[in-house]
């Protein structure tokens, strides 16, 4: 049989295997082994398989997941989200629409030692809903605004999804990292605006919060010191070429670790959980890590990205149109599978296409990061807002579906400004060290 109509096939029965629920991992290393055995041999499929699975569990940079995940996990059993969230909510809180606003900064904030979407978008929900809820907010804008400032997680580094594409595609950690700053902060400031539209044409959705003195701003800044010299730490290393990847997790576990113990708020279980959940997570990864390594090996002996690449870039249409093609494919796929199923799925596709028609690899990073983000939002699946909904048990799903939508467009808007200035990603990139 033909190898592409092999892979065709190979794909087919994936999304069969996802649909019936079976893990992301197991389904891509049992399809990917089943067709290189098959169009190979049974010993070749049983050296991938030995020699995948030794190579992913002891990979260096994959290192790197786990000890983030961890510093996250600190970071959130100390409480530094609800500081960071109240120091915001001092600067801008009295502002109609101010909560929200708010929120969304300490999304922002808790992203750049978080690394995880879900982590942020669950602290940020025990926080700042009952506050928006004191104050009557809309329903809606609310937790629409929790699920998307959530998202922020997985772009303002250090971010997984970064570690998973640079797995993917061998590209490099630290300027992913470092890509994904200028992105992340001009999408929170979308997601302000988005806000201040919003409140501006309807002022019912948000009443104004309570007014502070100048010298309780000031006061409230002293919440927000650890964040900072966390992410300075992690990201600063990294910029300079002081830290590689792993070393600036390390530093920034043991960092979050320190700063939980002298706020006193690690207690024992605290930090049973912590190791627990840790341990959880990152098995989840490494597993679907090595499940796409093996399927990647499948598509490389069907033919079919280089087949695709080849045939797509001759074609007479814009590159632009292409990503255009892809962003749309991405939305539909993020309708019904998670982020990085769709990762695993297509990379090792979309990637060497889009590098054919000349697109910079670290600058499509970030823009396969954004499309994540929105597949966590994006209707029926919407992993963010499942757990939004574990957070606000009282708000039907329907109405966070409907206080999304606001911030998917900005988010598209985030695309479309990025695809015309890919310097905002690229900037910083291009000037670190090392």
């Amino acid at each position: 049989m033909n190898p592409i109509v092999v892979g065709i096939i190979g794909i087919c029965i994936l999304f069969l295997l996802f649909a019936s629920g079976m893990p992301i991992g197991f389904v891509m290393a049992l399809v990917g082994w089943m067709g290189y055995v098959y169009l190979g041999s049974l010993e070749a499929g049983l050296n991938i398989l030995g020699l995948t699975f030794y190579a992913g569990g002891s990979s260096y940079t994959l290192s790197v997941i786990p000890l983030f995940i961890l510093m996250g996990q600190f970071a959130a059993h100390s409480g530094l989200g609800r500081d960071i969230y109240h120091t915001v909510d001092r600067w801008v809180g009295h502002r109609r629409g101010g909560l929200a606003m708010a929120t969304i900064g300490a999304c922002a904030g808790f992203a750049a030692i978080s690394g995880s979407s879900l982590a942020t978008a669950a602290t940020m929900g025990t926080v700042a809903l009952p506050q928006m809820k004191k104050f009557k907010y809309d329903q809606a804008l609310a937790t629409g605004t929790v699920a998307a400032g959530g998202t922020l997680g997985i772009l303002i580094p250090p971010s997984t999804t970064f570690v998973f594409y640079a797995i993917l595609t061998e590209q490099s950690v630290g300027k992913l990292f470092i890509a994904g700053i200028f992105p992340g902060l001009l999408l929170a400031m979308l997601f302000v605006l988005t806000i201040y539209i919003r409140v501006l044409l309807n002022p019912n959705l948000a009443p104004r919060g309570d007014k502070t003195s100048f010298k309780e701003k000031m006061v409230s800044l002293k919440g927000i010191w650890q964040m900072v010299v966390l992410f300075l730490l992690v990201m600063g290393g990294i910029y300079t070429g002081v830290f590689t990847p792993t070393e600036a997790a390390g530093s920034g576990a043991f960092g979050a670790f320190v700063f939980a113990l002298g706020k006193k708020r690690l207690t024992r279980q605290n930090l049973a959980e912590t190791l627990s959940q840790t341990a959880q997570t990152a098995a989840m990864i490494f597993i679907i890590v090595i499940g796409a390594y093996i399927f990647g090996y499948f598509l490389a002996i069907t033919r079919i990205p280089s087949e695709l690449a080849a045939f797509m870039a001759g074609l007479e249409v814009s590159k632009y149109f292409i990503l255009a093609a892809v962003v749309i494919l991405y939305t539909i796929l993020g309708m019904f599978l998670e982020g990085f199923a769709i990762l695993v799925l297509t990379i090792p596709i979309i990637e060497p296409l889009m590098m054919d028609l000349g697109f910079d690899p670290i600058w499509f990073g970030v823009m396969i990061v954004i499309m994540m983000e929105m597949s966590l939002i994006t209707p029926p699946v919407g992993i963010n807002v499942f757990v939004l909904k574990g957070v606000a048990k009282d708000v039907p799903m329907y109405t966070i579906f409907r206080g999304i939508w606001p911030f998917w467009l900005a988010m598209f808007v985030c695309l479309i400004i990025l695809s015309f200035f890919p310097q905002i990603a690229l900037l910083l990139p291009n000037a670190m060290q090392g």
